[in-house]
């Protein structure tokens, strides 16, 4: 049937009305996205633009050199050398745990670098990063990765630098050693720096390395690259290298520090042997010692427990850590105190019949038979024991604290080493602080001749007897120089005490070494102009007098001696500790004589500065440690963890 004019008329009208509508409706959407994308494009076009750029560019950090470690003469004691890596990015490895055995099989890794490795994969926040999972490795095993690159996707081999010590375990407890950045680590830090952040990265864990961390660090670089929308890295687009740490030279002695730790070998033991002229301490020892290189890249149980057992505490640096009674080496303090108040002149005597009686109580000296009338030359010449009872009850605990400190005991002194240990000078008010008791008069005497809750570290009772050879404020100090710059010398002023009494501490001192009644007679310097003068000590273990040689090594007394050389001009002050060594005439005192001539001739010294009937032994004993070198084995790829 056929429509009718009209009805075509009515129809082509809404079909133009309908255009119309969809027409408007259309034209406003355009213009609507026309105005949205002028405002995006025009308006923001500043923002979008730094948006987009810094979603195309990142920048990452270039770990810096550490600065390396040299001795007073610049024999390199720590240094960085080339070492190959192997890294992977976790998000181009697909499945990185198959990737990461295949790699384990390749290079044979052990189990525990490759558990450790996927721990550090999966705790990774940016997987785009490269995370070093075996480090230190050979060529052939870079090789290994090279050729097999299809195979380890995102695994890629790199150059990087491993911290060395080329001088082994004659520097663990001076220079240190470096690890890896741990939670604690960062925890420790305010605001720390964000190169620690950087897998793997090490820092200085103990004395010098961790002391000194903020130089030898230096300031990280860092390289603009170009990544795509996944995070993968394109191309490098900028580089800006970053700062080298600081070099450091200290001011040991690497040969004389070598002689000594040669010197106390099957001992434990620690030496310090201080510069009397600006406190520079030339030698600091402590045996036995250990490889600072098993600890760069992670010690394994099997080399760390039998180091963390030994009874002779070779992690410990018995220098500064080591707090002991200093025994009869303290006597000089008690004399000083009493002296220095006019309570006793040098020359007056005292009366020793083998014993003391003090409320009740007997306090014995080491002689029973007792020395008789003794001054105190006399007194330090025998080590009379009596004699400084005596003088402590007249002067009282107080002053021989104090006079202590002034020589350096009881002092925690600053310096680059780790848990450096203040020791002990005890005061009235410290042992009811500390014991919630009183004092009584029998902590003073036993105070007088460095026992009861006297203590003092080798370093310590190294600064006394520089100071007593001197008449100076002199102070120790490790760091020599910074990126060649000559460091202060602290302190080094007068003691202001009367030089009438220090002489005639130092002759004492002398006659201890050279009168032949002198306890440490048999270890004297005979060389014209190199004669020394010291003072020995036994420090007690066990309350009650025990027979040394009777008893297990544990509850032998601790044998200690003090000394200076020359007699005439002092120019090294030395402090030796040998733990359980029963004597300080016996144990010590030899060890002294031998290092402080090795410092003193800077070299083997020769045989006529020794006395004729020692010569022999001495002979021996320099054929045996001649040429002793370091032990810088450094243990590497699948062994070290």
């Amino acid at each position: 049937m056929r429509r009718s004019r009209a009805e075509t008329d009515a129809s082509h009208t809404k079909l133009s009305r309908r255009a119309a509508l969809l027409g408007g409706v259309q034209l406003l959407f355009m213009g609507g996205l026309a105005a949205r994308m002028r405002h995006l494009q025009v308006d923001q076009a500043d923002q979008f633009r730094l948006l987009a750029e810094e979603n195309r560019i990142n920048i990452r950090l270039i770990p810096p050199v550490r600065g390396e470690i040299f001795d007073r003469n610049g024999v390199q004691l720590a240094k960085n050398v080339p070492s190959y890596r192997i890294v992977m990015v976790r998000e181009d490895a697909g499945d990185f745990r198959a990737v990461m055995q295949r790699v384990a099989d390749l290079i044979n890794l052990s189990p525990e670098q490759t558990a450790r490795a996927l721990e550090e994969l999966e705790d990774n926040s940016a997987p785009f990063l490269p995370v070093t999972i075996a480090e230190d490795v050979s060529w052939d095993a870079v090789s290994a990765v090279s050729v097999n690159a299809p195979a380890l996707p995102g695994v890629s081999p790199e150059v990087g630098s491993t911290r060395v010590y080329p001088r082994g375990s004659d520097f663990a407890h001076v220079v240190g050693r470096v690890g890896r950045v741990s939670p604690k680590d960062l925890e420790a830090l305010e605001n720390p720096d964000a190169v620690l952040r950087i897998p793997r990265f090490q820092i200085g864990k103990i004395n010098v390395e961790a002391r000194e961390e903020d130089l030898l660090r230096g300031t990280a670089g860092n390289r603009q690259v170009e990544v795509n929308a996944t995070g993968r890295v394109m191309r490098e687009l900028e580089r800006r290298e970053g700062q080298s740490g600081a070099d450091l030279q200290l001011t040991i002695d690497a040969k004389l520090q070598n002689y000594v730790q040669a010197r106390l070998r099957g001992e434990s033991a620690a030496v310090v042997i201080l510069d009397c002229e600006k406190g520079d301490v030339v030698a600091n020892s402590s045996a036995p010692s250990y490889d600072p290189n098993l600890f760069i890249g992670g010690i394994l149980s099997r080399d760390y427990d039998p180091l963390l057992n030994d009874k002779y505490r070779p992690l410990v640096n018995k220098t500064v850590q080591g707090a002991y009674p200093p025994g009869s080496c303290f006597k000089m303090m008690t004399a000083m105190a009493a002296i220095e108040a006019g309570i006793i002149g040098p020359d007056d005597t005292v009366y020793c019949p083998g014993h003391l009686e003090v409320g009740g109580r007997r306090f014995h000296c080491w002689k029973r038979s007792g020395h008789g009338w003794v001054d105190l030359e006399t007194s330090l010449k025998s080590s009379c024991d009596v004699y400084y009872y005596d003088l402590a009850l007249k002067v009282g605990i107080e002053k021989i604290s104090a006079m202590a400190n002034r020589f350096g005991l009881g002092i925690k002194h600053d310096l680059a080493l780790s848990s450096v240990n203040s020791g002990l000078t005890p005061t009235k008010e410290w042992k009811l602080r500390q014991r919630g008791a009183d004092w009584v008069i029998g902590d003073t005497v036993n105070a007088s001749i460095g026992q009861g809750f006297m203590l003092a570290t080798p370093m310590q009772l190294a600064v006394m007897t520089a100071r007593l050879a001197t008449g100076r404020e002199v102070t120790p100090r490790l760091i020599k120089s910074v990126n060649g710059v000559e460091q202060p010398v602290k302190g080094n002023g007068p003691l202001e005490m009367r030089d009438a009494n220090l002489r005639k501490m130092r002759k004492s001192m002398y006659a201890v070494v050279n009168d032949r009644r002198g306890t440490a007679y048999r270890s004297r310097i005979i060389a014209d102009g190199m004669r020394m003068a010291g003072k020995t000590g036994t420090s007690q273990v066990r309350s009650a007098v025990v027979d040394n040689k009777s008893v297990p090594w544990e509850q032998r007394d601790h044998a200690l001696f003090v000394s200076f050389a020359p007699y005439d001009n002092p120019r090294f002050a030395c402090a030796v500790l040998v733990e359980h060594g029963g004597g300080g005439s016996t144990a010590a005192a030899p060890i002294a004589r031998d290092v402080m001539l090795q410092a003193l001739y800077g070299g083997e010294p020769p045989l006529d500065a020794y006395p004729e009937g020692d010569r022999g032994r001495i002979k021996a004993q320099q054929r045996a440690l001649r040429d002793v070198q370091p032990d810088a084995r450094i243990k590497k790829g699948k062994d070290q963890a």
